[in-house]
């Protein structure tokens, strides 16, 4: 072969680089279906090429010049390379094939001469060192599944006993089964190539890929992140533990295991979801957070279920050992501090020295129900505001590491979702650190009938995670696992996760008994030494420790253990902060309880909402319906009125004024899925070009976050909830695409959001906006489920608070667990949001938001609402002709939200304005009993009602009948407007819904009987 024809395959290869090819300037031939051909094979020739890493330097330019060769004259290169080109253009094998060792052929192209075809080595050598580039790719891609992972030797992690025939050297038949082969340096032999037997490479692949790690790497899409895990396990220098090293292990040991055991003495019958059969878990934890401070992080966010908690909280928080025995008191009654949930669901904030490091370092941990991995988009969002409020734009000093359960790794939807936000830009972590503690075995269920998938970790596949199974009795190979799972998320940035194969040697609690439904595995484990036994013999033997010294350092953690029972006997601690897992350092004021009026002077109201109106870059290409948009919102600020997107928009711009941060997070929540909101504007010809009005107000305001979240309720939620427990200073919102849709969040609506004060202490302002209204759109598009919400409201239905004039708004806002309200004004709404921050403590918001009064002129407000000196409305009162004739009113009408515009236009089309008055009460919960209450007063001989659009058995009606009745000391009935009860909450058919709301309309009007008794 010329060296013209040589220069010919670097012009294609340089062209291809280009994505250009023309023939008329190279001296090589060929046709369009053998071009076509050729560049395809070039592209998966290029992708093969990245997986070597002896292939560096100029050595791929020169295999691409070797294959231009072989394209003209197969024989023009060694028969090695011959046999590898026709298999990459035949799509052969399908296991990936490392390409033949470049010394010989490359030393003609190097020297500047002809390729010379080396004819001397026997083709069978030849063929049997590409069979053993195969079996070395399938010991990488599937060595995993016939590791020695489970401790107890029953099971096969995968659920599989069979060996795939790809690992099986028979099944390659070698032409020589003693043949020496050549391998190119690389990891396998610390970075040294050379020659080795055949039966001694096995072994060592058997060594790194079958032993007690089974490493899932090869699914990764980043060469680089591939070829950097095969060097951290391949290579045999760098899983080598000193002795100090294993000292540090022992003594990690000794903790995990004694504190359970010392529970178990002291508290035999007491449930504590013990960590016994998994005690590796403590220092491997303690582990990822040594190497991860080395590397940066300062700041650890735990979200764990209850198994080991109670070890995690002692041993790795470092939480002080007589506050958590406190737990234990059984005098603790329901009336102390600390007593609004078991002690395995508690969190934590401990700030401590890391030894290991001499640095500082931050441990939360999550608060988290029986709900088990409910938990997980929290522990995200929390780990996301850490990041945002201490300008971590990396994510390396903040990280987030997830404990999971095997069971539930596999069968908890919302581990999938968690998974799914970490590559979305307003939502990712910049990479969790996944540890799960595999009992193999959920509550009593075996894993074969507990998930379709051969391992648990399966999930974290989807978004190319590396996973690391290994084996709980070899400390060693889980601390080089945690090693490496914590060096990879600092450099790479992503997930990956730790697989820790163990056992569960109680049953599902310690008064549970397991061997109902595993006698099998429960005869072995109860025969089966503890991991700390077996390592501290093999270290005894290796002389890093004595029996002596072992025992030393066991009982002086056993006295340590003592002194503290003794201290939570003599002195027990009930203090809320300690449990706090998001304390708010100087929040909480002394003094009396007051909050600033949420109006803002017109000034401001008009520069933000002259700003929300305009754009101001003249470069940027706006949609026409965008600009009408923005007419009319310039026309309202004009004209000094707000809708309710304007509203919206004055009530964010005016806080971020003030340097409140502003996130909102959901489905379609840049635009709204109404087409009224439009704050993320895109220009119509620069793709990925967009325009935020609300970050161009003022120069030094806060930023506002809003972003279009995966299609998630469950997870989004959670995570904007997690987010909110960083930071009281910040309004954070959630808002579905329907309120329907929030039932699939019930989970977290019910064990975060509803009750996390009184079980946790932990207060949130989150915000969740759900759009509802009975307007003819069926079952899943009409209803937010207001009844469910209420329901979790915790103010008493039979009680009139008794609380002084002046402080009776602010005082039923301290004491109830959340808020509701259904507005009917843009005003009220503005001042509802604003007054999320202005309040001395921290409420959920929850807001029925409506769809149809988007656009609706009568439900404007004006300037005069909003401006300094107005607050928000619990009760809008009957202000027009019927609060003049009130004496003759016969009918009082009490709703809420929409159904509002509807009865005014009702009552005025027929003529009942003197006879029937409406009030709307906008704050649901906490109920306004005062306000409710002067209402009626007001109208002495009208007849008292509550008109909803829902169904009777469901909205409010429920819920105010009962306070209503205690409001009016009991003293007048109230009575009932509305759809009769339903399964269902609307009807599917439009033609019904009008049916509906015609009755309904008829029955707000009708005076019929009214006067009887």
């Amino acid at each position: 072969m010329q060296r013209a024809a040589l220069s010919s395959g670097g012009a294609v290869t340089r062209l291809l680089r280009k994505g250009t090819f023309s023939c008329h300037n190279v001296n090589l031939s060929l046709s369009n279906q053998r071009l076509t051909t050729t560049i395809l094979s070039m592209k998966r020739l290029k992708s093969s090429l990245t997986q070597e890493p002896f292939l560096s330097g100029n050595s791929s330019n020169y295999v691409e010049e070797m294959y231009y060769s072989w394209l003209v004259d197969p024989k023009s290169v060694h028969a090695s390379w011959n046999a590898y080109f026709t298999n990459l253009k035949n799509d052969q094998p399908s296991a990936y094939m490392s390409p033949p060792e470049l010394e010989t052929s490359l030393r003609s192209y190097q020297e500047g001469s002809q390729v010379v075809s080396s004819q001397t080595v026997p083709d069978e050598y030849i063929a049997d060192n590409i069979k053993v580039q195969q079996l070395i790719a399938a010991y990488r891609s599937l060595g995993h599944t016939t590791a020695n992972l489970d401790p107890l030797g029953i099971n096969d992690a995968d659920l599989d006993s069979n060996l795939h025939k790809t690992l099986s050297v028979e099944h390659y038949r070698f032409n020589d089964p003693n043949v020496t082969v050549k391998i190119p340096p690389g990891t396998l032999f610390s970075g040294k190539g050379g020659e080795y037997e055949l039966g001694y490479l096995v072994d060592r692949l058997k060594e790194v890929y079958t032993g007690t790690i089974g490493i899932e790497y090869v699914h990764l899409r980043d060469p680089e992140q591939v070829e950097w895990l095969r060097n951290r396990f391949e290579n045999p220098d760098l899983r080598k533990f000193s002795k100090s090293d294993k000292r540090l292990i022992i003594e990690r040991l000794i903790r995990s295991q004694r504190f359970e055991e010392f529970l178990a003495k002291r508290y035999p019958s007491e449930k504590r979801f013990g960590l016994e059969g998994c005690e590796v878990l403590i220092p491997g934890l303690k582990i990822i957070i040594d190497k991860a401070n080395e590397l940066g992080a300062d700041t650890f966010i735990f979200g764990m279920p209850h198994r080991g908690r109670l070890n995690v909280l002692a041993n790795v928080a470092r939480k002080p050992l007589n506050e958590i025995l406190s737990q234990f008191n059984s005098d603790l009654s329901p009336e102390d501090e600390g007593a609004a949930d078991v002690k395995y669901h508690l969190g934590v904030c401990q700030e401590r020295l890391n030894h290991v490091t001499s640095k500082n370092v931050k441990i939360m941990v999550c608060a988290n129900p029986s709900h088990l991995e409910a938990v997980d988009p929290v522990a995200l969002g929390k780990t996301r505001a850490e990041q945002y409020y201490n300008g971590d734009h990396s994510g390396r000093q903040s990280m987030a590491i997830l404990i999971h359960g095997d069971a539930a790794f596999s069968g908890q939807g919302v581990v999938f979702e968690s998974f799914h936000m970490n590559e979305l830009p307003s939502y990712t972590t910049h990479g969790t650190i996944h540890v799960v503690v595999n009992n193999q075995i959920g509550f009593t269920t075996d894993p074969r009938f507990s998930r379709s998938s051969p391992y648990c970790t399966d999930v974290a596949k989807v978004t190319g995670a590396p996973i690391f199974h290994v084996n709980g009795d070899d400390p060693e190979a889980v601390m080089h696992c945690c090693n490496v799972a914590a060096e990879f998320r600092q450099k790479f940035g992503q997930d990956c996760v730790i697989d820790i194969v163990c056992y569960r040697k109680n049953g599902h609690n310690e008064t549970d008994e397991p061997s109902f439904t595993q006698p099998l595995m429960y005869k072995k484990i109860r025969s089966h030494k503890p991991v700390l036994q077996q390592y501290l013999e093999k270290c005894v033997g290796e002389g890093v420790m004595t029996k002596e010294e072992f025992k030393e350092q066991k009982q002086k953690y056993d006295q340590i253990c003592e002194n503290a029972y003794m201290e939570s006997t003599k002195n027990p601690v009930y203090k809320i902060s300690s449990w706090l897992d998001s304390p708010w350092n100087n929040f909480f004021k002394d003094g009396p309880l007051v909050y600033e009026r949420t109006g803002v002077d017109e000034e401001t109201l008009k520069h933000v909402g002259t700003m929300l109106s305009t754009i101001k870059d003249d470069t940027f290409k706006s949609h026409a319906g965008i600009k009408r948009t923005l007419k009319k919102r310039l026309q309202m600020v004009e004209n000094r009125e707000i809708d309710w997107a304007l509203g919206e928009g004055m009530a964010f711009g005016t806080l971020l004024k003030e340097g409140v941060h502003v996130r909102l997070s959901g489905q379609d929540v840049e635009r709204g899925t109404f087409s009224h909101r439009h704050h993320v504007l895109h220009d119509q010809i620069v793709d990925k070009k967009t325009y935020v009005q609300l970050n161009r107000l003022y120069p030094d305001q806060a930023l506002y976050t809003v972003c279009n979240s995966s299609l998630s309720e469950f997870g989004v939620l959670g995570f904007e909830l997690g987010f909110s427990l960083a930071n009281p200073n910040a309004l954070v919102i959630w808002e579905a695409q329907f309120g329907d849709f929030s039932n699939t969040a019930q989970c977290i609506i019910d064990q975060f959001i509803a009750s996390g004060q009184s079980k946790w202490y932990r207060q949130s302002g989150l915000v969740m906006l759900l759009p509802h209204g009975m307007e003819g759109m069926g079952p899943e598009h009409s209803s937010a489920r207001p009844e469910r919400f209420l329901q979790l409201c915790s103010d008493d239905p039979d009680v009139f608070p008794k609380y002084a004039h002046h402080e009776f708004t602010v005082k039923q806002l301290q004491d109830i667990n959340m808020i509701v309200v259904n507005c009917t004004t843009p005003a009220n709404f503005f001042h509802a949001l604003r007054r999320q921050i202005k309040l001395p403590f921290r409420k959920p918001l929850i807001v029925m938001t409506p769809k149809s009064l988007l656009r609706l002129d009568d439900a404007r407000s004006n300037f005069d609402e909003i401006r300094e000196g107005t607050k928000f409305q619990r009760v809008y009162p009957e202000i027009g002709l019927p609060k003049e004739n009130a004496e003759n009113v016969k009918k009082l009408i009490f709703c809420s939200g929409k159904i509002y515009y509807d009865i005014k236009k009702e009552i005025t089309k027929t003529n009942k304005d003197y006879e029937i008055a409406v009030a709307r009460v906008e704050q649901i919960s906490p109920f306004p009993f005062d306000r409710v209450q002067q209402e009626v007063e007001n109208f002495p001989n009208a007849k008292i009602y509550w008109a909803q659009e829902e169904h009777k058995n469901a909205g409010a009606f429920e819920y105010v009948r009962p306070r209503f009745l205690t409001a009016m000391g009991n003293k007048k009935p109230i009575g009932y407007i509305g759809r009769k009860v339903s399964p269902s909450p609307a009807s599917g058919s439009k033609a019904m819904h009008k049916k509906e709301q015609y009755a309904l309309m008829n029955e707000v009007v009708s005076l019929a009987n009214i006067n009887e008794e």
